[in-house]
């Protein structure tokens, strides 16, 4: 073989090689979804004028309605709609400055958190304010103040678990009255550590999972913050969801660098082994927040303005 002829069957080895690294077309199967692009604003029955801006995050209660949290000035922050797509009803003006993540715990309680105000609000469902973590608009670490804190999880045993993540790099723990109990983490890329712990979420065996979003990682502990191991093949996670069964569903980037340039163009769902970490299926979509209702339903939140309703083909 030539010399250039020696370079050219280099050059494909080499791009062969590469093309293996990135990301293949679907980890595991394709999912076999299909998706409802205009939830919530195809059947035209929010009140006249209202329209969603950003939807940072969504969640399904066990009567199976569908909680929006969107950040737009032309429509409540909390909007809840029945699985079609139907509005319902509204609430929470006057309450968030930038709503971020939003939960609903076993008894059906709404809880939301906002990483300006530093704040983590629950709710009935009808949008009655019940219990409050942090300090309104006061940033700070320790027992009383969040410092942009994003998501919630609840334990099996009844505890709380606030990931506070944008200015501080930590998991707070408290009961489920709101009485603090500790915390761990601290900036870094070591075990423990954390670059914006940005979702959490329990199993049924107490775990703690967290999205380390900018380590591209998710790490896991247990009750107490001990760590138990981490995944870095999943990418730079947005969201986790553990279903009552302990299927894990997440929505992921690429990794980091994809989350900051082109969010809302970008993105998977995955299907996860809890035990393995191995996919299970994935399909393309971008978004924030996933929450998953009934069985093959996923809802997405997109900041681009819209929820995204995955199901399968009827």
């Amino acid at each position: 073989m030539g010399p250039v002829r020696a370079a050219l069957a280099l050059g494909i080895l080499g791009a062969c090689s590469c093309a293996h690294r990135g990301w293949y077309p679907h980890e595991g199967p394709l999912l076999p979804h299909k998706v409802d692009l205009h939830f919530g604003v195809a059947s035209d029955t929010m009140p006249a004028g209202w329209s969603l801006g950003a939807v940072s995050a969504v969640a399904v209660d066990p009567s199976g309605e569908v909680y929006v949290l969107q950040r737009g000035k032309k429509a409540d922050p909390v909007l809840v709609f029945d699985r079609k797509g139907n509005f319902l009803r509204s609430w929470g003006r006057g309450l968030f400055r930038e709503p971020h993540g939003m939960r609903i715990d076993p008894d059906g309680n709404v809880w939301a958190t906002d990483s300006e105000l530093h704040y983590v609000m629950k709710f009935s469902r009808d949008g009655r304010l019940l219990l409050t973590l942090g300090l309104r608009g006061e940033p700070g670490g320790g027992a009383a103040r969040f410092d942009g804190p994003t998501d919630v999880a609840f334990a099996p045993t009844g505890e709380v678990y606030v990931a506070d993540g944008y200015g501080n790099s930590r998991i707070a723990k408290f009961s489920r009255e709101g009485r603090f109990l500790g915390e761990w983490g601290r900036p870094g890329s070591g075990p423990g550590d954390f670059d914006i712990p940005h979702s959490v979420a329990v199993d049924r065996k107490g775990r703690v999972h967290v999205s380390d979003r900018e380590n591209n990682r998710i790490q896991v502990f247990d009750p107490d913050g001990r760590f138990l191991r981490e995944w870095t093949h999943l990418g730079a996670t947005q969201c986790l969801f553990l279903t009552p069964d302990d299927e894990m569903w997440i929505i992921t980037h690429r990794n980091n660098v994809e989350v900051q340039d082109y969010e809302n163009l970008a993105g998977r769902i995955m299907k996860v082994d809890l035990e393995t970490g191995q996919v299970l299926g994935s399909l393309e979509s971008p978004g924030h927040w996933i929450a998953v209702g009934r069985p093959g339903e996923i809802f997405i939140a997109s900041t681009t303005g819209n929820v995204l309703r995955w199901h399968l083909p009827d």
